[in-house]
């Protein structure tokens, strides 16, 4: 008997000591919870949603950032900013790369080659802090992959109108891109754009709008031409597709495998 009261005893008074505390919390002024805000913005530890305030924090053991050498800034990948959520911050996006020793090749031809994976990481800017919106750490090949008979596609990435670009440029092969926009909660893909060429002459383009499921299809009739006395001349073919649901960003394992021509 002498048990169950001291533990009831116990148990009233934690309770009292929770609600004493609260009470504390609530008769806080208007300034000092304010202060409080602050406080939980610059430490990222005290907040119940992913943010930092350096956005190096954000990658992960075992990667770096990817510079971006055919870039025109000289900060190369880190440069990749603008809106995305419409709330006139910058916002940010980073390139990175994995650093396993065993990807590191030796090729007859081209000598020491670094065959890691890249991957990518968004970043919302709020004010005071970077909150993650998408990553994915995996899904873009090396720029060091082979090729073939030619050089192997080239990667870029820009924030454009709100949206994120992801494109890919494969010299006079052509060259495709994905269009990502911020929404539910992650990157979601709303637009796929592609245009193939052989050598000076396009052979045809294709445009999805997975938003409106519509698929523009433009043949060029003359794609047989040897370039002399050349003209183009497109037929444009309408579809509409099936889209269950927009891919996210984060869900892409490898864009390499993406395919909607």
């Amino acid at each position: 008997m002498k048990k169950i009261v001291l533990f009831l005893v116990f148990a009233f008074t934690l309770q009292s000591c929770k609600k004493e505390k609260q009470r504390s919390v609530e008769s806080q002024s208007p300034e000092i919870q304010e202060v409080q805000q602050d406080i939980n913005s610059v430490n990222p530890s005290s907040q119940s949603i992913e943010g930092k305030k350096d956005p190096n924090d954000f990658i992960p053991e075992g990667y770096v950032i990817n510079k971006y050498e055919g870039g025109v800034s000289a900060e190369g990948w880190n440069e990749i900013k603008g809106d995305l959520n419409k709330d006139g911050l910058k916002d940010l996006v980073l390139i990175i790369k994995a650093t396993d020793k065993s990807k590191i090749i030796q090729d007859e031809n081209r000598g020491e080659l670094d065959r890691n994976r890249r991957g990518i990481i968004v970043l919302l800017n709020k004010g005071s802090y970077y909150e993650l919106a998408s990553k994915n750490y995996n899904c873009f090949s090396s720029e060091n992959e082979d090729g073939g008979v030619y050089f192997a596609p080239e990667l870029s990435v820009s924030i454009e109108k709100g949206n994120l670009h992801i494109d890919y440029g494969h010299g006079r092969y052509g060259s495709w891109g994905y269009t990502f926009r911020y929404q539910n909660g992650d990157m979601e893909l709303i637009g796929y754009d592609s245009y193939s060429s052989r050598g000076p002459v396009p052979q045809y383009e294709v445009s999805i709008n997975f938003l409106t499921k519509k698929k523009l299809t433009k043949d060029n009739l003359n794609k047989e031409d040897d370039g002399d006395n050349y003209e183009v001349k497109y037929k444009d073919t309408w579809e509409t597709i099936k889209v269950n649901k927009l891919i996210k960003l984060s869900e892409i394992k490898d864009f390499d495998e993406l395919e909607f021509n």
